[in-house]
């Protein structure tokens, strides 16, 4: 059974407004979460089929989210560890 994000203690808003679809406004809201410390570091996101049936995604939009800020440094990924918001001083400014 897939954990919910409410389940993993995490309440966080995202507002996934803007011109560049979907998965762009998933991005630039996790970014601005960690950016402006609602994802502390360390915080491990739920599942991209978790999240992407809490907000109503698709798993790929969502799995194409994480990867993108992974590539930015915002967060990090280790198969089997999960996606978590990367520490401080890896992420980017």
């Amino acid at each position: 059974m897939a954990r919910s994000w409410a389940t993993l203690g995490i309440d966080l808003h995202l507002e996934l407004t803007g011109s560049g679809g979907l998965r762009r406004g998933l991005t630039d809201a996790l970014r601005d979460a960690v950016r402006t410390g609602r994802l502390a570091p360390g915080t491990r996101l739920p599942s991209s089929r978790s999240l992407a049936a809490d907000l109503g995604l698709a798993r790929n939009t969502v799995a194409e989210a994480y990867a993108d800020l992974v590539a930015e440094g915002w967060l990090t990924a280790r198969q089997g560890s999960g996606t978590r918001v990367a520490p401080h001083g890896t992420s980017a400014p």
